[in-house]
């Protein structure tokens, strides 16, 4: 895991009490990283073996991509509300934006609003 300016940001507002109206994410970085040091040890002190460990890794390559859907999910609605893409860019950890313009290309292919990228991760889970 890359851990950039904004993520270390994003840690540090885990503190701050959110307001009502803002969603957080069902998982942070100082989450993720608490497990893994759980883990680790875990595997360090033999609880875990190769097949578990294999297991495990399935498990978080599944939740990968659920985020990785989330993030797209959340770029497309974050335009759709107006943002621009130099208001977005720093989340990429970028300065420019052409990393969530690349995005938004890429996702403008498959689907051209929030609603109907939710609707193709609706019927991908049905279909998986």
């Amino acid at each position: 895991m890359c851990i950039t300016s904004y993520t270390l940001g994003c840690m540090a507002e885990d503190t701050a009490p959110a307001s009502p109206k803002t969603p957080k994410a069902p998982i942070t970085a100082a989450d993720v990283l608490a497990w893994l040091e759980e883990t680790a040890e875990a595997a360090r002190s033999g609880e875990l073996d190769a097949p578990a460990l294999i297991d495990l890794l399935g498990q978080l390559r599944q939740a990968s991509t659920a985020c990785a859907n989330a993030s797209d999910w959340a770029l497309l609605a974050a335009r759709e509300a107006g943002a621009s893409l130099r208001q977005i860019a720093p989340v990429f950890g970028k300065g420019y934006v052409r990393a969530p313009a690349a995005r938004l290309e890429k996702l403008h292919r498959e689907v051209l609003s929030s609603e109907q990228f939710l609707e193709l991760m609706r019927r991908r889970m049905g279909s998986a």
